[in-house]
């Protein structure tokens, strides 16, 4: 008798393959049958016209505080996650000089809008070295799998000091040193080594990530570590311009070490067009055999923007400073005050730095969000769109859109990903052989983007409820986010349902798929806020065996293990 068998489900199997109906079998941890006929099982979970997929694989989240205080790592774990990695575009927390520790939470709070006052509560700071680190965190259980890397902004403050804080250049001393501290951590089971070469990713003082102008020689050193042990993904955010050119020493790199380089890509305004240059040269890296990866999201990089959110277009304006550090209820009773609202709507704002200015003052861009969120909302239907049509002011617009659902009303913000208004560029990118899903930036973003739900939307929208271009098939869509993408982090031994892999499965009603509005949550440590959207559809999530969600709720049970390193070998 199995331990569980997952009964008359229409399999998806992560390959890409065609679904087919099937009885999935399962002893202990390990998937050991599929097919029809199947024996009994000491549990069963009936999946007669349910969707049975691999648990996904999430290879771009911001864990790296919230994995030390919560068990339940949400939102991925309520869309169907079994699996996530962390510590991506060189921020994280080890290793750690004692008096670096609220160094490295600034700069996490500047660079990924995690709230510093639950970082400070929430993390239990008991190392100092990489090694230290994973093994704090594999002493307390957790509900799903979860791989770290090792972050260049920490490493480079940890080795260098204020030199490296400041981003000063590194001797070659300070370069040995880096790439030893890598090497020990890709050995005591790192899953790869990130940095950030972007001007938007500042620490909460206004400072670039340590790393940010780094040489030539400090990258390859580094990368060196990569080589030697045969280990790790070397994963890099870039500044989104420059992308071509950065290509030319990522190619290189990759060459080298012969390991994975994978770099953030998202269409951006200022070259809406760059990413078809990106694209050829991933062309022509590939046709060598260089493992040079572009991770891209399913969806814009889109901002949310609501009074008790990161950003509005009214956070400038002299009336509202002088409300906003009012409780809540206070403010909103001040706002719907008329002669405040008419005070408000009259004022000239200050100017803020260029890429705040062009988030809160671009309504052409801004979309209303209504009871169910559209993420890929044509341009007619922008607020200054509306306004032209309607004789009202955008402001006015903007503003009775926030006040709705009292005071908790939203206004949509796509940044990235949408300069042609819809997602066909996503669509094309999806399909490049050497693009790898990502970028949903789960853990992170915490007053501004709600995008952990991305496993959710991959397949509502892309393979179900798209009606602005073409879908994508239901079974590329399950292997982008299982199989490619374990793949990439050398997780060898998930993201495929077939008998010998490890036991993580979903069991997804896709008809009733799908996922609540965006809401502002305050339930991290401290009361700090974040944006979340809670999955419906998951009949069950099964990780390691264990059952861990049923009908949408949790079970209880934490089969969660740190990844130490590469999981399995590679299927011909």
């Amino acid at each position: 008798m199995h331990d569980l068998v997952i009964r008359g489900g229409t399999v998806v199997d992560g390959s890409g393959c065609e679904a087919k109906e099937a009885d999935v079998a399962i002893d202990g941890n390990t998937i050991v049958a599929v097919g029809s006929g199947l024996g009994a099982g000491k549990r069963e979970i009936d999946a007669r016209g349910k969707l049975v997929t691999p648990g996904f694989v999430d290879v771009h989240t911001h864990y790296d505080a919230q994995v030390t205080w919560d068990p339940m790592l949400t939102p991925s774990s309520w869309h169907g996650c079994t699996t996530v990695v962390m510590g991506n575009c060189g921020v994280g927390f080890a290793p750690v000089h004692a008096d670096r520790h609220e160094f490295l939470i600034e700069l996490m709070e500047g660079v990924e809008d995690i709230p510093g006052s639950a970082m400070v509560e929430g993390i239990e700071w008991s190392w100092e070295t990489f090694p230290e680190y994973m093994t704090a965190l594999e002493k307390k259980p957790h509900v799903m799998d979860f791989g770290v890397q090792v972050p260049h902004g920490a490493l480079r403050a940890y080795v260098m000091g204020e030199r490296g804080a400041k981003n000063e250049a590194a001797t070659p001393d300070d370069v040995r040193k880096m790439a030893e501290i890598v090497k020990e951590s890709l050995l005591a089971g790192a899953l790869g080594f990130s940095t950030s070469r972007t001007s938007l990713h500042k620490s909460k003082g206004g400072d670039v990530v340590p790393g940010t102008y780094a040489a030539r020689d400090e990258l390859f050193g580094i990368g060196s570590a990569l080589a030697e042990t045969g280990r790790g993904v070397f994963q890099l955010a870039g500044e989104h311009i420059d992308i071509p050119k950065e290509m030319i020493w990522m190619r290189e790199l990759a060459e080298e070490t012969k390991r994975p380089v994978c770099f953030n890509l998202s269409q951006t305004d200022k070259a809406p067009e760059l990413w078809r240059e990106v694209a050829g040269l991933l062309d022509a890296a590939r046709a060598k055999g260089i493992p040079l990866h572009a991770q891209v999201a399913g969806r814009s990089i889109g901002i949310l923007m609501c009074w008790e959110g990161t950003a509005h277009p009214f956070v400038a304006f002299p009336t509202y400073i002088e409300i906003m550090q009012l409780p809540f209820e206070d403010r909103m009773a001040k706002l719907r005050d008329p002669a405040v609202r008419a005070k408000l709507l009259a004022d000239t704002p200050f100017e803020l730095w260029e890429f705040a200015q062009f988030i809160t003052q671009t309504f052409d861009k801004m979309y209303v969000v209504g009871r169910d969120i559209d993420y890929e909302p044509p341009f007619d239907r922008s607020i200054a769109a509306e306004a032209g049509r309607s004789g009202r002011s955008v402001r006015e617009i903007a503003f009775d859109a926030l006040m709705a659902d009292d005071g908790h009303g939203m206004i949509y913000f796509p940044l990235f990903n949408y300069s042609g208004g819809s997602f066909d560029v996503l669509r094309e990118l999806h399909q490049h052989p050497s693009t790898r899903m990502g970028l949903s930036d789960a853990g992170a973003h915490c007053g501004a983007i709600c995008d952990g739900g991305m496993p959710t939307f991959m397949l509502t929208h892309w393979t179900r409820d798209r009606t602005r271009g073409e879908r994508l098939p239901l079974p590329f869509v399950i292997h982008r986010q299982t199989r490619q993408t374990a793949e990439l982090y050398g997780l060898f031994d998930r993201g495929l349902i077939a008998p010998g892999m490890k036991a993580d499965v979903n069991v997804i009603d896709y008809d009733k798929l799908g996922f609540g509005p965006p809401r502002m949550a305050f339930d991290l440590p401290a009361k700090g806020r974040r944006l979340v959207q809670r999955g419906r559809g998951y009949d069950a999530t099964v990780c390691s065996g264990v059952v861990t969600t049923l009908a949408d709720e949790p079970t209880g049970e934490l089969p969660g293990v740190l990844l130490r390193g590469p999981q399995g070998s590679a299927r011909g």
